[in-house]
């Protein structure tokens, strides 16, 4: 096995990944020989032409399942078929988000009821449920994809904020019960990716405001990443891959910020 194959014959399962972040590190990971299940809302033939894509560049098998994370059976639901279709997970990724924007005072309940949810009863199940066969592999990497609003607050998005806050503390805790055996569990910390979110966000800056794109993205991240550009979403996959490896073996419950700079203001 080459070193650009170091994971042939792992399994991951990537929760949020038919397009954006999720995505990039999916194929970052079949990249390296890792077989992956797809995971998001989307029907199924939406997703096919993804799986396909990959299987065919990367040699691996590829799979989608679509599951409402709101609900725990559909989360066991997704494990369950994971582990059917591959085997045991050996790499989990807890990409999946949902975020509202409103004021406390008018933040729907049912809003916050689904953060929390999406964004951290559905990481933490995910986790319980591949733990035991990660341990049996005697391999097993854990991933929570926080944000660099988990260290600092900010307004009209207070469920962002605290599932994300939260995630980190999942991660220390479970860091803490691996340690010392075959499996990590890490935070990632992005700054501002350009998702198909933000590129929308950024459309209507264009349209609003009368701006070319360089000058609505400079107005997007003024205050935020002093590299003055988006966080390449591939530079957080291989942020993943470098810790999946050798290389992560002695690293355990790291928040990891990839985020321009963001953090040293």
């Amino acid at each position: 096995m080459t070193d650009a194959r170091r994971l042939t014959g792992r399994n991951a399962l990537i929760t949020g990944s038919v397009g954006g972040l999720g995505q990039a590190m999916a194929r970052k990971l079949a990249s390296a020989g890792a077989n992956v299940m797809l995971h998001g809302l989307e029907e199924p033939e939406e997703a096919a032409c993804l799986t396909e894509a990959i299987e065919r560049e990367f040699g691996v098998r590829a799979f989608y399942c679509r599951a409402d994370l709101r609900q725990t059976a559909a989360v066991r639901e997704l494990v369950d078929r994971t582990e059917e279709a591959l085997g045991p997970v050996h790499i989990l990724i807890n990409n999946a988000v949902v975020r509202h924007f409103a004021r406390i005072e008018d933040f729907p309940i049912e809003k916050w009821t689904e953060a929390l949810a999406v964004n951290v009863t559905a990481a933490f199940l995910a986790t319980q449920m591949v733990l035991p066969g990660m341990r049996a592999a005697h391999y097993g990497r854990v991933f929570n994809m926080t944000s660099v609003y988990g260290y600092r607050g900010t307004v009209n998005r207070v469920d962002y904020v605290t599932t994300k806050t939260a995630i980190q503390g999942l991660t220390r805790a479970t860091a803490l019960e691996t340690a010392g055996g075959p499996i990590t569990c890490h935070a990632l910390m992005p700054g501002s990716v350009l998702t198909p979110l933000w590129s929308d966000r950024l459309e209507r800056m264009m349209i609003e405001e009368g701006l070319t794109r360089p000058e609505a993205e400079i107005r997007f991240l003024d205050g935020k990443q002093p590299s003055g550009r988006f966080v390449d979403a591939d530079s957080v996959a291989e942020v993943l891959l470098l810790l999946c490896g050798p290389a992560g073996t002695d690293m355990n419950g790291a928040i990891l910020p990839i985020e321009g700079g963001w953090l040293a203001r």
